[in-house]
């Protein structure tokens, strides 16, 4: 398929350094000239889509499927080889089903992240971010914002919606980190062979002691979840709680962090927030289309040859829709390359779309206003601690985020 820019051959290297580092420069070529291309994700070829359109196809047309065993006639197993039992419990939840399976699913959960129920949580953030701001006040010199800051938020929120407590609190972020930041390279064999075997006895033990002890949390709600008689199994009890605490904790941490560099980098828009804190909202949305945390879906699996850009996608091989490119795409959005904190309308990619949409994409955003209003509240002068070029990008597939945000605070 040719070169992308000069020196930068195609398959791009979605787990390079250089593709985090120079994602955004390389969006609008892919855009204009190579919508779909080849990339490489670890040792895997994948093709890439990029535009807005066709992003949206390939996550909502029903010719593309989640499950690869069934785009490949191969039964109803997601994955290529057999897994350890503990891995396939908490692998195989909602998130790499299809309909109706997943609409079965989902429909058993969906209560727990209605609007009506995250209100609800809206409080108890605004406690738990100003039990951080408190933490923050006493540090002296300059900060790792995500390690001070935008981690300890969503572990509380997650923590306490499962029903951990403050003693198992240690082992709860040990694996939730642990599994979040080793599931590529190297570190996805130990992550199978050991990680997953510890959150698996983790959650389940978490699950046993909520249904002999249940709260107002969102796991006794599960444990009791029930439309038309159907209720979880014990499996797909443990893969929702997986979900929800590494889906949860993850993507509200890096919203967070690239929501307070992406208004560090725009500091006209602080003041207009400032001026008119209605705004918060909008800009929280903005910084999803903008720099939002996920630039890669799952993979999609075609169910038949289907042509998109010319480009033929062949059954059963993965595509990955590029998320942060299509929230950039100039046939969608106005002058794209420009973070406005009030731009109306705003249908960005960067909860997903189709039966996959994010379900904990209100809670998320509920975490995030709140934190990263109050923080500019608290330390309205806070700045980079480094030179910008000094910040590193993880270099987790499919991810927009540092691996630490350098602040001081006045």
């Amino acid at each position: 398929m040719g070169e992308l820019m000069a020196g930068v051959a195609l398959p791009l290297d979605l787990s390079s350094s250089e593709f985090h580092q120079r994602k955004y420069e390389w969006y609008p070529q892919l855009l204009e000239s190579h919508p779909v291309c080849t990339g490489k994700v670890s040792l895997m070829k994948v093709s890439l889509v990029s535009r807005y359109d066709d992003c949206r196809l390939v996550l909502a047309d029903s010719r593309f499927v989640r499950n690869r065993g069934l785009a490949r006639g191969r039964g109803s197993s997601p994955f290529p080889v057999p897994l350890p039992k503990s891995v396939a419990a908490l692998a195989t939840g909602m998130i790499i089903r299809d309909d109706p399976e997943h609409r079965r699913l989902r429909s058993l959960v969906n209560q727990g992240f209605t609007g009506r129920a995250i209100s609800k949580l809206r409080s108890r953030i605004e406690e738990i971010v100003q039990e951080r701001l408190l933490q923050l006040r006493r540090q002296q010199g300059p900060v790792d914002l995500l390690e001070s800051y935008a981690l300890p938020i969503p572990r509380q929120v997650i923590a306490e919606m499962v029903g951990v407590t403050d003693e198992e609190g240690a082992q709860f972020t040990r694996a939730v980190r642990t599994l979040t930041q080793g599931l590529s390279g190297l570190g996805l064999v130990k992550t199978l062979l050991w990680d997953m075997r510890q959150t698996h006895r983790f959650i389940r033990d978490l699950v046993e002691k909520k249904r002999l002890h249940p709260s107002e949390d969102i796991l006794s709600e599960l444990l009791v979840a029930e439309e038309d008689g159907d209720r979880l199994s014990e499996d797909e009890l443990h893969s929702m709680v997986f979900l929800l605490v590494v889906a949860g904790f993850e993507t509200t941490l890096h919203l967070i962090g690239n929501a307070v560099h992406t208004l560090i980098e725009n500091p006209n828009s602080i003041s207009r927030l400032q001026a008119e804190p209605t705004l918060w909202s909008s800009a929280i949305q903005e910084v999803v289309r903008f720099r939002g945390p996920i630039h890669g879906t799952k993979f999609q699996y075609p169910t038949e040859d289907v042509t998109v850009e010319g480009v033929v996608l062949r059954r059963g091989k993965p595509v990955m829709p590029l998320l942060g490119a299509a929230n950039l795409d100039p046939r969608v959005f106005n002058q794209p390359d420009v973070f406005q904190i009030d731009r109306t309308p705003n249908h960005h990619l960067g909860f997903g779309f189709g039966e996959h949409f994010c379900l904990g994409r209100q809670l998320a955003l509920a975490e995030a206003e709140t934190a990263v209003k109050a923080l500019f509240a608290e330390f309205p002068n806070l700045h980079l601690a480094v030179k910008p070029s000094e910040l590193e990008h993880s270099r987790m597939p499919g991810w927009h985020r540092l691996e630490r945000l350098p602040i001081h605070l006045s």
